[in-house]
């Protein structure tokens, strides 16, 4: 395994929507062991204490998704957890219900997607926090669920997981098992 990514979902949804599916799958593809809590019926506070007392924190490679609330959780974690990527679907930062307004992203790579037409939570909201921490935003032609973009947002995660992927080089420095002169 390639280290494992913990999905975190919005406060309407479940632990295996369609969104954490599709990506899991992508995960698994690529080597990843998937985990996804059931935070159903928990503020965030609660949702947070729950992925900080799972078994992320052990984890390497950890990457960390989120969806709305779920991105919110994953970002306030990441300063316990250190992984090494947040990829956030319409996070809800910004947002007077959540007692941590800006959460400082502790990650090395971190990827915003959201929704030109987000009924819930404006996208200003991502421009703003990609804009101040250097994220990569990609605004794309959809709702709050982002479900019309699931294609594209499962290529988006499947290119952002690659750039974790590096060739181990043999202890012998020897490189013709890789193709190398």
């Amino acid at each position: 395994m390639n280290g494992a990514v913990y999905f975190n979902h919005g406060k309407e949804s479940g632990p295996w929507g369609d969104k954490i599916t599709r990506l899991a799958e992508v995960a698994r593809s690529r080597g990843y062991n998937a985990e996804s809590l059931d935070y159903s019926g928990m503020d965030a506070e609660t949702r947070i204490t729950k992925l900080l007392a799972s078994n992320a924190g052990t984890e390497h490679p950890l990457i960390l998704v989120g969806s709305s609330m779920g991105a919110y959780v994953a970002a306030v974690a990441s300063a316990s957890l250190h992984p090494k990527g947040l990829f956030l679907l319409a996070p809800a930062f910004y947002l007077s219900d959540f007692a941590v307004q800006e959460p400082v992203p502790h990650a090395d790579f971190v990827t915003i997607v959201h929704g030109w037409n987000d009924e819930l939570i404006p996208y200003e909201n991502s421009i703003r926090y990609a804009g101040k921490f250097k994220a990569t935003l990609h605004l794309v032609d959809g709702d709050h669920r982002l479900s019309s973009q699931l294609p594209l947002i499962a290529s988006l995660f499947d290119a952002f997981l690659a750039q974790f992927l590096v060739t181990k080089i043999p202890a012998n420095g020897d490189l013709s098992a890789l193709g190398g002169t």
